[in-house]
């Protein structure tokens, strides 16, 4: 056994007796502790800025909970896009309305479930219940819970080896730690989060948690996903976000090479503060971007409303009706119904007028099973996705 930087690198047998090098982190946080240059420190608080201005501008939304609807999709869909789905955004809201996308059906299942398993844990942390290995359990069974990916054991720590790239463990890019090491190092990834004497910022808790889980890589399928809202759930626990908008799959996508290759600097290298850099980089522009967006549909939602003053005695129930369609921006008639307690007719109606006044917009050219859609605000959580169908 080799006693590395950040690890031990411990030589096992695997597959046909064939000598693997695997690695075993050490606990959180890391020795010696992390050193905070100038610009460092510089980083450090143009991040935190970022966060504190995207915390405040959620507030100017007259309901929050409109914008998270959408924007926790828009997420689902780029963490997915990284593990290799083809879905968009409007599959996956087709695929909520029950319609049938035009894509594979596993690729928007995977999808479907990543938010599944992102309001669960939301949940469950509003409830009272702690940032946990439980929780990370609960959640990833709810991400595999059905679909690709079903068949390695939802909910489980692995009890055989993983690796990343290559065909084997032998030939691959990183070999996480032997099975009966994860649960120990889950444990002591436990701890570090729980331990309310770490002398860092929520920020930098985050960007050591997420890598040490990346590191772990204790599930056979599903650790890009979980470690990645790690850290949206991090910064929401420890109440430096009140709303969870904060996720990093983008930026992590752009910079994928870069990414790992920092990972694997920190690992054999002990280059924690390159990871940081880049990390604290990737909150300060994921969070101007947020904030940018949210204004945008602020302003976005403003203007359009008052498109449809001065429509006589209907105008409050269209009113009624946009406010639905800014929370579920692709939709049919019998969903606004139920959204809204309106009548058919009286939804209808109201989608009638929001056409004419070119805000809605009917996609199937057809006269039953209509589906609606809110072209220009989809069209801004798109911008940086695939195109809308």
């Amino acid at each position: 056994m080799i006693r590395g930087l950040t690890g031990n690198i411990l030589q096992v047998s695997a597959f046909g007796g064939e000598k693997v090098s695997v690695f075993i982190p050490f606990p959180l946080p890391p020795k010696p502790p992390i050193e905070f240059s100038a610009e460092r420190q510089q980083l450090l608080e143009k991040a935190i800025l970022a966060l504190g201005r995207l915390d405040s501008v959620s507030l100017l939304l007259p309901n929050p909970d409109i914008f998270i609807y959408s924007y926790v999709r828009r997420e689902a869909v780029l963490s997915s896009h990284i593990e290799g789905t083809q879905s968009s955004l409007s599959d996956l809201l087709l695929f909520e309305l029950k319609e049938v996308p035009g894509v594979p059906l596993d690729d928007v299942q995977e999808v479907s479930n990543y938010v599944c398993a992102l309001n669960y844990g939301i949940k469950r942390l509003n409830e009272g219940f702690p940032l946990s290995n439980r929780l990370v359990r609960e959640m990833h069974e709810k991400l595999l819970s059905s679909g690709r990916g079903s068949e390695k054991f939802p909910g489980e720590f692995r009890t055989t080896q993983n690796w990343i790239g290559g065909t084997r463990p032998g030939n691959a890019y990183f070999v996480p730690p032997p099975p009966y090491e994860v649960e120990n190092c889950m444990s002591e990834l436990e701890r570090f989060l729980h331990n309310k004497n770490v002398p860092y910022p929520a920020i930098i808790k985050a960007a050591l948690a997420h890598a040490q889980f990346e590191t772990i890589h204790p599930f056979l399928d599903g650790n890009g996903r979980i470690g990645r809202l790690l850290i949206a759930f991090i910064l929401y626990n420890e109440k430096v976000l009140s709303k969870p908008l904060l996720y990093l799959s983008l930026y992590f996508k752009i910079n994928r090479s870069e990414y790992y290759d920092l990972l694997n600097r920190v690992r054999f290298q002990g280059d924690w503060e390159a990871w940081i850099d880049f990390f604290l980089e990737g909150v300060q522009q994921t969070a101007t971007s947020a904030v940018d967006t949210t204004k945008r549909l602020v302003d976005l939602f403003s203007n359009d409303e008052k498109k449809l003053q001065g429509l006589g005695r209907i105008t409050p129930t269209v009113i009624r009706i946009f406010h639905c369609l800014c929370q579920h921006p692709l939709t049919t008639i019998n969903n606004l119904c139920q959204i809204s307690g309106l009548s058919f007719p009286s939804v209808a109606k109201a989608m009638k007028a929001l056409i004419q006044k070119g805000i809605a917009r009917e996609t199937t050219g057809q006269q039953r099973n209509q589906i609606f859609v809110y072209d220009k605000y989809l069209a801004i959580l798109n911008e940086e996705m695939e195109p809308i169908h």
